[in-house]
């Protein structure tokens, strides 16, 4: 699959490389999400080095590097060195004389420190005295969120303060989706997205098959031979240190368990002790902690916990409960159960794209003529209705209150007047009184609509509009 999308992180990339003085830069995020790609793009735009951990002995793993090493500078790989120290020293003084400045990559970190404790210390005083003389243009990468926060981002930490570019790669926008599949509709689009969110390698993945993305699911993940069939266990198990624990949190929420009391009564154990589990996935970009639109997400009382990922929430809904079903009934059967939750899943998927994509609303229509509109979120309170999609104008003067309703075929005419008018007789919700005052502008989401669409109050934004615009 082409390279697509990372553009601002290797504009921060390039301004690095390309800096008199060198650096060092950070990436994390979870695996899958393209690092190693980005990575091996910015490295062969500079003529770089790129290397790769495993979990071998530290010994092993420094003739690997040697190795890696001599490529650029020849001869490096011909002695055997006792410690990290003397491997980078030498490093960093034959880069100098050959006026080699990198950039220098050290993909999966965590894997290298686990052999090497004292690795990130070392790298410390390297990145400070020999690699700063050298010029030297350094980059570090891992999958495990926790570790390599815990070497950069904590006061305490080995490299804090002394990156000049911490990256977080998150998953890419959906939008990207347009250059690496063919659509023939909007709804297409957002069946895509319900799969494989925006996780580049579940992407790569699907591109290489044929049919809809139904028969695609069925190969990939409801098939016990597929693929991703136990890709989440496969992510926890690899995370450093193992996430294992965490997966009946997973279980809970994926069965449609979202608040912390919940959870804990769900899986036998306190509410106090969620905590941990949670933070631990929200840390994976798993999990997402929701507060209503307009409070404090510190102060809130009112959170709930979702799977932020869809590929997660549609294994988790389909696959975590049904494996004994999966693995004895043939294609028919696996894809008569995926159809069984298909309809949930999309709407939520649909409803998750709204917000996300608010902010980049076709620039077009009238809605956005009333924006540009900030970020958006649910708000629910006890009884009262709950709003899908809450936004501010970015000029403090609107707020944007909308619902979002899904069907697998385009709305006309006549399927928009009922929702219409509902959503016309839907009380407004009771924000804080900082938001007083606000002219409130209603918008009806839907998927894709077809035929004459006269003018309506509220607005009708469609798929095409969010992601097309």
């Amino acid at each position: 699959m082409r390279f697509v999308d990372r553009t601002a992180e290797l504009e921060r990339l390039d301004r690095l490389a390309t800096s008199e003085d060198g650096g060092l830069a950070v990436l994390y995020g979870r695996r899958r999400i393209g690092k190693t790609r980005l990575l091996l793009e910015w490295s062969a735009r500079h003529g770089g080095l790129y290397t790769v951990a495993d979990q071998s002995t530290a010994e092993i793993q420094r003739r690997y590097f040697a190795e890696a090493v001599a490529q650029r500078l020849p001869g490096f790989a011909d002695v055997e060195y006792p410690d990290w120290w003397s491997l980078l020293a030498r490093l960093a003084r034959e880069a100098e004389t050959a006026r080699w400045r990198g950039p220098i990559i050290f993909d999966e970190l965590p894997y290298l420190v686990l052999q090497a404790p004292e690795l990130p210390s070392i790298l410390q005083r390297w990145i400070d005295h020999d690699a700063g003389a050298a010029r030297l243009q350094v980059a570090v990468a891992g999958s495990s969120q926790r570790m390599m926060q815990g070497f950069v981002l904590a006061g305490d930490a080995p490299l804090y303060g002394r990156a000049r570019e911490v990256l977080e790669l998150g998953p890419i926008d959906p939008w990207y989706l347009l250059e690496i599949f063919e659509f023939e509709s909007g709804i297409e689009l957002i069946e895509t997205y319900t799969a494989w969110g925006g996780v580049p390698r579940y992407w790569e993945l699907a591109a290489g098959l044929g049919g809809d993305v139904q028969s695609r699911i069925e190969s990939l993940v409801l098939d016990p031979q597929g693929p991703l069939h136990r890709e989440p266990d496969r992510l926890l198990i690899e995370e450093v240190p193992s996430a294992l624990e965490a997966r009946p949190v997973l279980d809970a929420i994926g069965a449609g368990v979202h608040r912390v009391s919940e959870i804990g009564s769900r899986l036998g154990r306190p509410a106090t002790s969620m905590s941990r589990p949670l933070d631990r996935l929200i840390g994976m970009s798993i999990v997402r902690r929701e507060v209503p639109f307009g409070e404090s997400e510190k102060k809130s009382r009112r959170s709930v916990y979702k799977i932020d990922d869809p590929f997660f929430r549609l294994w988790f809904r389909v696959v975590a409960a049904h494996r004994g079903q999966l693995a004895s009934g043939d294609r028919e059967a696996r894809q008569r159960l995926l159809l069984r939750y298909w309809s949930e899943l999309r709407a939520q998927s649909w409803e998750e794209l709204c917000r996300k994509r608010l902010p980049h609303l076709d620039r077009s229509t009238s809605l956005a003529k009333l924006g540009p509109w900030g970020p958006a979120a649910r708000w629910w309170r006890g009884q009262m209705p709950e709003w899908d999609v809450v936004s501010e104008s970015l000029d403090g003067k609107r707020l944007l209150l909308g619902e979002v309703k899904w069907r697998g075929r385009p709305f006309d005419q006549a399927t928009l007047a009922r929702p219409s008018q509902e959503l016309a007789a839907k009380p407004e919700p009771a924000l804080p009184k900082k938001y007083a005052g606000r002219e409130a502008v209603r918008v009806l989401f839907v998927p894709e609509t077809e035929g004459e669409i006269e003018d309506t109050d509220p607005f009708v934004v469609t798929a095409p509009d969010l992601l097309y615009g």
